[in-house]
């Protein structure tokens, strides 16, 4: 039985008690796995979080508390603490205000109000902070993402043989890449402000001129690793269409395909075969929810590779992410010139806005580079136990290999020790944990979080259909319109289920999910900003995308016909199926 608390939750702190799952999912969309949280997460993000709010000069470690109250676990669910980014808007001067219209919709959604505390303003950091943001938004570049790239890159070429190693190397080695977990973190916390900057500013220049060229000047920024995904699989996609051999293999069983190209001689599977593995040396890292070792990676799973082949050699030529760049680059060009002659005359708004494109520039790709570089990290780790649980389920000690993940991080010595007493346990515990994918966690934790046998089911009810004519409203993500459709996934058990020309309709997205942006008119997703994985993906394939419509993938019926503007953040529904 669950109990009132999972095994792995926090307890809200007096001086950080409010928490929310606003952009939360774009984190960890389901509940994390207890080796994830306690081997990873605790020693590496949590700390590295509080680290990258120290490094600009927020807080100090001392007013986190310990154990640190950066990050939330409620129900097993990860949360944003909204506490520490509330004070970080008191401290930079921007307001608590301006941080809860980030998270919410602040006229219809019930949340904590905020309540001020002695410590909360400090004039120091004010100052400091002030430092920061100074050169935060003049800096041409983010030395750090390039550095973390190198050094993620290098752990994965220190990669042993793993199957040559013993049992207490691979521990050895999973406990030797905690500390890149953490410092690696520690840039997320600057990229996540730096990206925030232009999306803050050009709103106030142009949401009364031109609203829809705000998407746009986000639009076409190149060098962006996410994307870089959905460009390497259509490639691959491209040797499929042009060969007769590998066109039959796919249209054939997908399961033990790549054995049986690795076995064959001829120069398709070759060229083939040599494409899928520098695609698993760059990429093999990312997958569903990639910040939990649980989950499957690209490299633990290949089939999920070969399915996001199969459904993008379904695409034609024309949604080649090139053109998109190349399409999208010169509008934002062409729009950076433009709003340079409009502002010519007035230094002040000249001045914003070229700090404003110049910020998207660095640091929307530094976003995203710099997570990919913290994935890569992790899936180090996974890599380690996921050797380490196949022996055990050889030995007899697992019923399969992903029950390893169901261990604490101060278990894992004993269980390697002597593995025996710990098999029932680790059984039960993994029942437990799945059952917690029936939860609905709560949007806010204020205080204190509800007992586990309060929370609601999932699939319970109460979210209303839409109706005909009816027009949602979310963020403008990503600029264009789109009539299709619509194709609503809550996860990728079936990525073919999305036909070419269709409208996704999703919780939330991430890198595994790229590949069904080359066939999608448009994406919707439930939670996000401008600054999520969906949002810049699309910006950077060319489709339209409005994250932010409240239960969207709850309220539209698959095979709904709907249009979305993603220039204006609407969705408007035409007709129900």
């Amino acid at each position: 039985m669950l109990g009132e608390r999972w095994i792995c939750d926090r307890i809200p702190t007096e001086r950080f008690p409010d928490y929310t799952r606003g952009n939360a999912g774009e984190v960890l969309a389901d509940p994390v796995s207890p080796l994830a949280w306690t081997f990873c997460w605790e020693p590496g993000p949590v700390q590295g979080c509080v680290d990258g709010f120290e490094q600009m000069g927020v807080f100090d470690r001392i007013e986190y508390g310990d154990p640190p109250a950066s990050f939330g676990l409620f129900g097993g669910y990860f949360y944003n603490s909204l506490t520490q980014s509330r004070l970080f808007g008191v401290r930079s001067g921007a307001g608590w205000e301006a941080i809860d219209r980030t998270f919410f919709d602040v006229a219809s959604q019930a949340i904590p109000p905020y309540v001020e505390a002695d410590w909360h303003v400090d004039e120091c950091k004010t100052k400091k902070l002030g430092v920061t943001m100074g050169w935060v938004t003049t800096t041409d570049s983010f030395p750090e993402a390039e550095l973390q790239k190198k050094e993620a890159k290098a752990l994965r070429d220190s990669r042993p043989d793993l199957a040559s190693q013993t049992d207490e190397q691979l521990l050895a080695r999973a406990f030797s890449i905690q500390r890149h977990l953490r410092v690696q973190f520690s840039s997320v916390v600057w990229a996540s402000m730096g990206s925030s900057v232009g999306p803050g500013v050009l709103p106030a220049l142009l949401g009364e001129v031109e609203p829809e060229a705000i998407s746009k000047l986000m639009t076409g920024i190149g060098d962006v690793d996410s994307a870089g995904i959905a460009a390497s699989i259509f490639d691959i996609s491209r040797i499929v269409r042009s060969s007769a051999e590998l066109t039959a293999a796919f249209d054939g069983d997908l399961d033990g395909l790549l054995e049986r190209l690795r076995n064959s001689n001829s120069a398709d599977a070759t060229k083939f075969i040599a494409a899928v593995d520098q695609f698993m040396y760059v990429h093999g890292c990312r997958g569903p929810n990639e910040w939990d070792i649980y989950q499957y990676s690209y490299e633990t799973n290949p089939k999920m590779l070969l399915q996001a082949i199969e459904r993008t050699r379904q695409a034609g030529d024309e949604t080649n992410p090139a053109l998109a760049l190349e399409r999208g680059g010169a509008e934002r060009q062409r729009l950076i010139e433009k709003y340079e002659g409009v502002f010519a005359d007035n230094p002040e708004a000249l001045g914003a806005f070229q700090t404003a494109v110049r910020a998207v520039g660095v640091w929307m790709a530094a976003r995203e580079r710099i997570k990919s570089s913290n994935i890569k990290c992790h899936n180090e780790v996974r890599m380690c136990f996921d050797e380490l649980g196949r022996r055990m389920v050889e030995r007899g000690h697992l019923g399969h290999r992903r029950q390893i993940y169901m261990l604490l991080a101060d278990e894992v010595d004993a269980f390697v020790a002597d593995p025996t007493p710990f098999k029932g346990k680790l059984a039960e515990r993994e029942q437990d944990y799945l059952s917690l994918y029936d939860l609905e966690p709560p949007y806010i934790v204020n205080g204190a979080a509800p007992p586990l046998d309060e929370w609601k089911r999932r699939g319970s009810g109460g979210h209303e259909q839409v109706k005909v004519g009816e027009v949602l409203t979310g963020i403008a993500g990503s600029p264009g319109q789109a009539t299709g459709t619509a194709r609503v996934m809550l996860d990728l058990s079936d990525p073919m289920a999305l036909e070419p020309g269709e409208i996704l309709v999703a919780p939330s997205t991430d890198p595994s999910w790229t590949p069904l942006f080359l066939v999608a008119a448009g994406v919707i997703t439930d939670i996000g900003a401008v600054g999520t994985h969906a949002v810049i993906v699309s910006r950077e394939l060319g489709i339209p995308c409005v994250p932010s419509i409240a239960d969207a993938s709850r309220r539209i019926p698959n095979g709904a016909t709907i249009t979305l503007d993603g220039s204006l953040g609407t969705v408007t529904i035409d007709a129900l199926p």
